[in-house]
Order: structure tokens, then sequence, then C-alpha cells
């Protein structure tokens, strides 16, 4: 969604339960969203200047994703096609790893 700089921070964002997945506070990085899940901030983790200054002037990057900056939450619109992920993932080299 943004609202991190990077994965990692992204992850420890989640872990010091600044994020909430429909309303509920969320410490588990590794979550699984389902296709309608509303992802934010706490009230006060967006107030927080280290955490808001993230968040000017983000808007979805991807369509699978919708980004409501008024309200600091965004949703899960669906789960994306291989081709529309921009990330460069060799699956085959993944497999041969995993089959040795």
């Amino acid at each position: 969604m943004g609202i991190a700089p990077s994965r990692q921070a992204a992850r420890q964002l989640v872990s010091h339960k600044h994020v909430t997945v429909n309303g509920e506070v969320l410490n588990i990085p590794s979550y699984s969203c389902n296709p309608g899940d509303v992802i934010g901030l706490k009230n006060k983790s967006a107030a927080n200047a280290a955490i808001g200054g993230n968040l000017r002037g983000k808007n979805a990057k991807f369509n699978w994703l919708e980004w409501n900056e008024g309200e600091v939450k965004g949703t899960f619109i669906t789960y994306p096609e291989r081709e529309s992920v921009p990330e460069n993932i060799k699956e085959q080299l993944i497999v041969e790893l995993y089959s040795k």
C-alpha cells in the first residue's frame, strides 16, 4: 500500500502493532489478507510524524489495491495475477532449490 518505504520497514510496523486489518490490531507480518480486507494504521500511529511522513502523496500503485488517503486505509481488492506483479522472480530457480 506504500505505508512503509520498504518491506523490512513494513514488517516492523506490523510487528510493533501499528497496522490494523478490518479494524483489529495485527502483529503478524506473514498474515495473509483476503479480498475485501481493509488495511490501515491505528489513529495514534497515523498521527506519528515519522510514520505519517511516508503517507503523503501515496497512491495505490497496483490495480489489486485501493488506497483512501483521507481515512488512511486501503482495501485489498483481489489476488494479483502473476503478470501484474512487478518483482523479478524466477520461479524455476525456487523449484530447483526446494527439489534437492
